[in-house]
């Protein structure tokens, strides 16, 4: 269905069962999914956030100044990248970290055309410390990468299976999207990714598709192009 896709984590995918952190068992999980698709010819991207360790936005007040907390939740996207490049390459799946923050001794800087070789060469490429300014979220970062490298979709693993028309665990009545586009997404404030993401989407015309990650084998299904599943944001 894709010949080259961005897959949007939530740091909070990597700590498990603990309160915060990086949970080894955790990242394994989620690179044993990624390795499924490693058999098909389908290149692969990821982003990952950073909630898992810190915040920006979050801790950001009278105390910490709000660019300083988003350059220290930057840097916990580098943590996590560097985390799930391990057990990705611990099975066997080759990788290339690229930072948006120059630090050579862990990853490359990012360099728009040598990210595509690295994809076209079947290496899963982890784009990491956000767009290496303050400001904006991962979810921006995965806009923008996305639009960049000419990625087919988004990929936005969540733990509910799409967007509903309300909280599904508060309200039994919500509804699930089998497809939204972008405009109707912004003018309901959905909380699926922020508004700069959505506009960077719409303007480059990348589909946006939320799924459940925690089941085995979405992410194939997803790939593979089954619907049913998810929720499309389009135009």
């Amino acid at each position: 269905m894709y010949t080259r896709v961005l897959i949007k984590l939530s740091g909070e995918a990597l700590k498990g069962d603990a309160e915060a952190g990086v949970d080894p068992a955790a990242t394994r999980m989620l690179a044993d999914q990624i390795k499924e698709i490693a058999t098909l010819p389908v290149q692969t991207a990821l982003v990952i956030g950073g909630g898992n360790i810190i915040r920006g936005r979050a801790i950001a007040g009278d105390e910490m100044d709000r660019v300083t907390a988003d350059y220290m939740g930057m840097l916990a996207t580098v943590i996590n990248a560097l985390a799930m490049q391990n057990s990705l390459e611990a099975i066997g799946v080759p990788t290339c970290v690229q930072t948006a923050i120059e630090m050579r001794e862990i990853g490359e800087p990012f360099i728009r055309r040598r990210a595509v070789r690295h994809l076209e060469k079947g290496r899963v490429v982890i784009f990491a410390a956000g767009t290496g300014s303050p400001f904006f979220t991962t979810d921006t970062t995965a806009a923008l990468r996305a639009s960049e490298i000419g990625a087919d979709a988004i990929l936005k693993a969540t733990k509910v299976d799409g967007i509903y028309t309300a909280d599904p665990e508060k309200d039994p009545t919500a509804r699930r999207y089998q497809q939204i586009t972008y405009q109707e997404a912004l003018q309901q404030q959905l909380k699926v990714m922020d508004a700069t993401a959505f506009s960077l989407c719409m303007e480059n015309r990348v589909p946006i598709i939320v799924f459940d990650f925690s089941r085995r084998g979405n992410l194939m299904k997803v790939i593979c192009g089954d619907t049913s599943i998810a929720t499309i944001v389009h135009d």
